[in-house]
């Protein structure tokens, strides 16, 4: 049985959990801390009165004013091996300017570690030795990754797992990775519907200038929306969304 978390802790999680978040329902961190949302509204009240300008309202949700920070933390052994762990077995998947930022920003974490916590970190005996993604998959992947952190519009060639081609323009709302393939979810303007693509079947892939704005019906969340929609309507009917 897990133990409580002292309310010091408790207290130190909100805070950590709110400035990673655009906006925090209590309900949201009272699931995390296994506590109840009284004691959410009564801890957020304690925080904003010791000074931690936290805004919202019960029923809406929270957010930290910008501006706000910590002291730098220091990790634990445990966490320390992770985060090694993570980017161990995420590099080969990630295409190569990411994997690139992720050693990088592993590199100033595990130096700034007590020389304990850094030589469990760096002793982890846990790798990956497939061998991840193809070079050209990875190469696609950072353009379609931009494109939708930019919110341009893409051109490409795509074929199909029956083989057939198709020319598409989309709107690029997500990367997402399935043990072993990549794919693009998008707004495909050809079929006028939500559609999945599989990055190593795309093809003459070009970003397009022309930039998109998230319009009812056609958002990452409409589409997390009716995946979960068709989950719920019984067995079997769990699919991945058409390409």
């Amino acid at each position: 049985m897990l133990r409580a978390m002292r309310r010091a802790d408790r207290l130190f999680q909100i805070v950590q959990l709110v400035r990673g978040r655009r906006l925090t329902t209590a309900d949201f961190l009272a699931a995390r801390l296994a506590v109840s949302v009284r004691t959410v509204y009564r801890d957020i009240a304690d925080l904003q009165a010791q000074g931690v300008p936290l805004e919202g309202e019960a029923g809406v949700g929270y957010r930290m004013r910008a501006g706000f920070d910590l002291p730098p933390l220091m990790f634990t052994r445990d966490e320390a091996q992770a985060l090694v762990a993570a980017v161990r077995l995420a590099q080969p998947r990630l295409d190569h300017a990411l994997a690139a930022h992720g050693e990088m920003a592993l590199a100033k974490i595990v130096g700034a570690l007590p020389p304990g916590v850094r030589a469990a970190a760096e002793g982890l005996a846990l790798f990956t030795l497939s061998g991840g993604v193809d070079d050209a998959t990875r190469g696609r992947l950072e353009l379609l990754r931009k494109a939708v952190e930019s919110r341009h519009k893409l051109r490409f060639a795509y074929r199909d797992q029956a083989g057939a081609d198709s020319a598409r323009c989309v709107r690029p709302l997500g990367c997402f990775f399935w043990d072993a393939v990549w794919t693009l979810a998008a707004w495909c303007e050809l079929r006028q519907d939500f559609r999945s693509f599989r990055v190593d079947r795309i093809d003459a892939l070009e970003v397009l200038d022309e930039r998109f704005r998230d319009e009812p019906g056609r958002t990452l969340a409409d589409l997390q929306r009716s995946v979960r929609a068709r989950e719920d309507t019984g067995p079997g009917a769990r699919r991945r969304v058409r390409s």
